[in-house]
């Protein structure tokens, strides 16, 4: 699985920083009928450090990890949803938008008084409050598009059609309402009825959000102190905030491991931003990570947690899933202990599993199948 998130932030917020720090110095530019970038599209590895424990064990040719895909930005997401600058390019940015599964706001902290703030002063509430309300803006103008729509679909429709159609009505008027009061749809009551009839809508405030407030280097040191005021303002059902220095992350990025081991002795990095801000992604989306072991190969996959092994098989390849006929299953932690393949057999704690289980994360997993 691709895990696709989208970045976002007001302007100077160093959104682009925070984007470069966690895909490295090099991007694919996504360009417009026109020419002109519209978007920034990079792929970042999902830290992981149960595959160098497994390439530890198993000697692999090669390991690779799980990554997710990151696109950033780059205009006013309230301009975009009003259609100011029109054009195929603009209307593309929204759906790209529309289409992550998640949405990171890099909110400015840093000071720089040779990168002025848009709003003339630094206010971390009040930015988070305002691109709160350009997501909010960009999913009323989509409803009020669709409830036009639904009107004029009313005045012709048949018996058989009437009451779907004002069911949707009713539910769109519902979440209309709530989101002029200023709540996003993440945080409405929906039931799970109301939240399958409104997931092809992609409503950008009710995918999960992570607010990364972008500090200065002389604010590292009390990193974790910001981050635990933010924490119970910021952080709920499907939101979390986290705090890091886009600056330097983005240096580690384009640093060799000597140098990055250098640096976060230097400021009293504990644990990179980017990669917090990577876990911090994965756990808002309810993700966990399993490995398979094939052809000289291991490899991190990202599931949704509750995931089927005849599932999981076939995020690998359709035939896997297709032809399944079992899972030879081991947890990392077992492995690990044990130190081979051969003794977790010998143990016992090899597993035959069915289509119906339950991936767990750490699982390593071997598919059978047959096609």
């Amino acid at each position: 699985m691709s895990v696709d998130i989208g970045i976002v932030g007001l302007p100077q917020s160093g959104r682009s920083t925070i984007f470069r720090a966690l895909t490295g110095s090099g991007y694919q530019a996504q360009e417009s009928l026109t020419g002109k970038a519209v978007a920034h599209v990079g792929i970042a590895r999902v830290p992981e450090p149960r595959l160098q424990g497994l390439a530890d064990i198993l000697h692999p040719q090669k390991i690779v990890p799980a990554t997710a895909r990151y696109t950033d930005i780059g205009v006013s997401v309230k301009d975009l949803a009003a259609g100011k600058g029109g054009g195929s390019a603009q209307a593309g940015l929204l759906s790209q938008l529309s289409n992550v599964d998640a949405i990171i706001n890099v909110v400015r902290a840093f000071r720089d008084d040779s990168i002025p703030h848009i709003e003339g002063s630094l206010d971390v509430a009040r930015d988070i409050t305002n691109m709160g309300l350009e997501l909010i803006f960009s999913d009323l103008k989509m409803l009020e598009r669709r409830l036009e729509r639904l009107a004029e679909s009313l005045k012709g429709a048949r018996a058989s059609e009437r009451q779907g159609l004002l069911r949707e009505e009713e539910l769109l008027l519902r979440i209309k309402k709530n989101l002029e009061n200023e709540t996003p749809v993440r945080s409405m009551a929906l039931i799970a009825e109301e939240s399958k009839a409104i997931a092809g809508f992609q409503f950008l405030t009710a995918k999960p959000l992570l607010i990364v407030v972008n500090i200065g280097e002389e604010e590292l040191p009390q990193a974790a102190s910001i981050e635990a005021e933010l924490i119970p303002k910021y952080s709920r059902q499907g939101s979390h905030a986290v705090a890091v220095c886009g600056k330097v992350e983005m240096e580690l990025a384009q640093m060799t491991e000597n140098e990055a081991r250098a640096l976060h002795a230097e400021f009293g990095i504990v644990e990179c931003g980017a990669d917090r801000i990577i876990r911090s992604s994965y756990e808002l989306l309810g993700l966990i990570t399993f490995f398979t072991i094939a052809s000289g190969e291991v490899r991190a996959w990202a599931i949704p947690r509750g995931t089927e092994a005849v599932r999981a098989a076939g995020k690998i390849h359709s035939d896997m899933e297709r032809g399944f006929i079992r899972a030879e299953v081991i947890s990392y932690d077992n492995l690990a202990e044990c130190g081979s393949l051969a003794q977790a057999k010998k143990k016992g704690l090899l597993r035959l599993e069915g289509k119906s289980y339950v991936m767990q994360d750490g699982d390593v997993v071997t598919f059978l199948f047959n096609v």
